[in-house]
This record gives structure tokens, C-alpha cells and sequence, in this order.
């Protein structure tokens, strides 16, 4: 009994081999890449939230912290009583580090006043060129003020409201 090529089994068609791979893998690549494709995209897009939480929460090692609230607010005055406690301290301590040594002791309150009455020890002095350059920009503001037709600001004011902001 010989078999034929054509059918094997009656109601089955037979490709040939080489054809029928060809057709399957092609159409097996592009069925994947049409029903696989949409589903890679709307995963990846669905995704993208999530990385941005990834690393926080109560947990994590590294939290954003609240952005500072320093510059907004200025720094309070330095206590005077406060100022010569501390500097009065110091200088006891060098004083007996001083007569550990074998050295002569310090004055104490004769170094406390000379400190205090410093002109570093009443706060930043204003230089001279800072003042002057100071004035040159409220100048060059005044005459840009008078050709707009507004009323000019009184120089001396101006310098010294901008030194106070300082």
C-alpha cells in the first residue's frame, strides 16, 4: 500500500514543509508583536507614577525634607547679657589654660569690654564702597523713575532702608 503526498488523511491538505514554517513564524511574529505591542505600551505608560515612588515612604532611608524656612525670617538679635556670658566664659578658659602654662592670667572683664565694644562685636559695619555703590544704584533708579514721570525717592532713605535689609 503507498501512501500519496497530497493528503495523508482524507479531509487534510498538506503544504509543503518549507512553506508552511515560513507562513507560521511570520504570522506567529506578527500576531505576538500586534497583541503584545499594546499591551507593552499601556503597561509602560501606566507605570511611570509608581517609579517616582519607589525608595520613599515612611520607611525610607532619604525623605524630602520641607524646603528651609531660614531665609524668610531674619535672624533674631543677639541677647547683650547672652553675648557677655559666652565671651566671658571663653576668656576664663584661656585665662587658666594661660596659667596652666605658667603664664600670666588675663583680665577678664578688662578683655570682655574691649571685645564688646568692638566694631565687630555690634554687628557687620557698612563699608564705605558698599555705600557709595549703594547710592549710585538709587541714583541710576531716581532717573529712571523721573523719565517714567513718577516722583523720585529721597536718596538718603533709600540707602539706608537697603543697608537695613542687609
Amino acid at each position: 500500500m503507498t501512501r500519496r503526498l497530497g493528503k495523508p488523511y482524507p479531509g487534510c491538505w498538506m503544504f509543503p514543509a518549507g512553506d508552511l514554517i515560513d507562513i507560521q513564524a511570520g504570522f506567529a511574529l506578527t500576531l505576538i508583536t500586534l497583541i503584545a505591542l499594546p499591551i507593552a505600551l499601556i503597561a509602560f505608560a501606566r507605570s511611570g507614577p509608581l517609579w517616582q515612588s519607589v525608595g520613599k515612604g515612611p520607611f525610607a532611608i532619604e525623605q524630602e525634607l520641607p524646603p528651609p524656612s531660614r531665609l524668610s525670617q531674619p535672624d533674631p538679635p543677639v541677647d547683650r547679657k547672652l553675648q557677655e556670658a559666652e565671651a566671658r566664659q571663653m576668656l576664663e578658659a584661656k585665662s587658666y589654660r594661660r596659667q596652666q602654662r605658667g603664664e600670666a592670667p588675663l583680665d577678664v572683664e578688662a578683655e570682655v569690654t574691649r571685645l564688646l565694644a568692638s566694631p565687630g562685636a555690634a554687628g557687620p559695619a557698612i563699608d564705605e564702597k558698599l555705600r557709595a555703590e549703594i547710592r549710585q544704584l538709587v541714583v541710576a533708579r531716581n532717573e529712571r523713575r523721573m523719565r517714567r514721570g513718577e516722583a523720585p525717592l529721597d536718596v538718603e532713605a533709600e540707602i539706608e532702608r537697603q543697608l537695613a535689609d542687609l
